[in-house]
């Protein structure tokens, strides 16, 4: 069998998601973007509003949300964003946003998350809290809104896209563990398990959903100081990311931003699903070998491409929220 070709665009790791979108008319189109109130989901919605979109910030905190939607509308020239609350690692708030969602999805852009959590926490369902955030959660929404996404896939096309993270690197989905019961906390190593577990999702996603219309990605949007970072700051930073903090090419919120609009949007990806991106091209293989596990472009690791994983791990996601 021909291995799919990989897909390239002419955009790069300087490019925003404004130049992603130009030209590109997203009017009647709907587009959710978790955690849209702070970091890249706020440029992500931006780009997606300028284009045309009616896009949902779905936050934690909706005063914040409020205050990003207002000046989105003042710079974006259209007053098209709303805000609802969404708290991922409540279940009963997924489903509840799910129940509040009319008409179809064209978009959803599965943005929040959590990083390096310095101490092992729990949900009150005794998951991992990096776990329960990052996958569990968009996992479940994704899941309930799948009525609404594929109304859009017969209209003419769905996507989901899963910011993951070149943190991936660290650890596949210990499904012995999950959760840390029996194995020492490493906060590294969760977030890893958790970025994995976002690439997981949209191989799979692709392969059950393609059917109705709907494709998902997954990529790492490149290193944005953001609120994201707060848990390595200060004293609680280690050595080796001192040195990462000092040589790391870092981007603007805008770049940063650039890849997951360009999987939400661009027709430059139409039809293409279950691969993982970074600086808007399909990623390369990992290979230790060659790239430094913090280059800017590291690629992408076997064990998160991986069909029989990504389908285990729907099936356990199923389990754990009793779908």
């Amino acid at each position: 069998m021909t291995a799919p070709h990989r897909v390239t665009t002419p955009f790069t790791r300087e490019s925003t998601a404004a130049d992603v979108l130009a030209g590109v008319d997203l009017t009647g189109r709907r587009a959710v973007v978790t955690g849209g109130a702070s970091g890249i989901g706020v440029e992500t919605a931006r780009a997606l509003t300028a284009a045309g979109a009616r896009v949902t910030l779905a936050v934690r905190d909706t005063d914040a949300g409020e205050r990003v939607a207002a000046d989105i509308a003042a710079t974006a020239g259209r007053n098209t964003v709303a805000v609802e609350r969404l708290e991922l690692t409540d279940p009963a708030s997924v489903a509840a946003f799910a129940a509040r969602w009319q008409g179809p999805l064209h978009m959803l852009v599965n943005n929040a998350g959590v990083m390096a959590l310095p101490d092992l926490h729990r949900t009150q369902e005794g998951w991992e809290l990096q776990f329960a955030t990052n996958h569990l959660g968009h996992f479940g929404l994704a899941v309930a809104l799948h009525g609404a996404l594929a109304t859009a896939g017969r209209e003419g096309g769905a996507r989901i896209v899963s910011v993951s993270s070149s943190g991936h690197l660290s650890s596949p989905v210990v499904f012995d563990d999950i959760h840390f019961t029996h194995r020492p906390y490493e906060a590294w190593s969760a977030y890893g398990q958790s970025k994995t577990a976002n690439v997981l999702f949209a191989v799979e996603a692709s392969k059950r959903w393609a059917a109705d219309g709907i494709l998902a990605n997954a990529l790492m949007p490149g290193g944005i100081r953001t609120n994201l970072q707060r848990h390595q700051a200060g004293d609680r930073m280690s050595e080796a990311l001192r040195s990462v903090e000092a040589t790391y090419p870092w981007r603007s919120p805008e770049q940063g931003a650039a890849t997951s609009t360009l999987l939400a949007a661009s027709p430059l990806v139409q039809g293409v699903g279950g691969r993982y991106f970074e600086n808007c091209v399909q990623a390369l293989p990992y290979d230790p070998q060659v790239e430094p596990a913090w280059q800017d472009a590291p690629g992408v690791a076997a064990f998160a491409l991986d069909p029989v994983a990504a389908e285990r791990l729907w099936e356990v996601s199923e389990k754990l929220l009793a779908l």
